[in-house]
């Protein structure tokens, strides 16, 4: 089963709740301020999804904005950002949908509709 990580109050994520749903995609819902991701999750998933660690940050939350990561996440080591999202669910750019070998980061409908589901 599908792990979707969201937070309930961001428009995009309920967008892509809907999208799931009407799609009859089952998935295993976490919150993500409840239940951060860990640094162990974090690592696993970076790799999984073929990005870099930078595109898993909220770079539009309050957090990111109010702790200026903007330079942080430049010049941070990989160890060092993993564990900076670890530390806030807020952080971490949402929703993320996690199968056994992909990882989505945002929602961007054209993106799931080519990932295997």
């Amino acid at each position: 089963m599908k792990l979707f990580i969201q937070y309930p109050k961001c428009s995009t994520c309920r967008k892509a709740a809907k999208w799931l749903q009407d799609n009859n995609i089952e998935v295993e819902v976490r919150h993500i301020v409840e239940a951060n991701p860990t640094a162990e999750e974090l690592d696993v998933w970076i790799d999984r999804s073929g990005l870099e660690v930078q595109k898993f940050f909220n770079t539009s939350g309050k957090v990111y904005k109010e702790n200026n990561l903007k330079d942080v996440v430049k010049t941070a080591s990989r160890e060092e950002l993993v564990k900076l999202l670890a530390s806030d669910g807020m952080l971490v750019k949402r929703p993320l949908l996690v199968g056994d070998d992909f990882v989505l980061v945002g929602f961007k409908e054209e993106d799931w509709q080519n990932v295997k589901l």
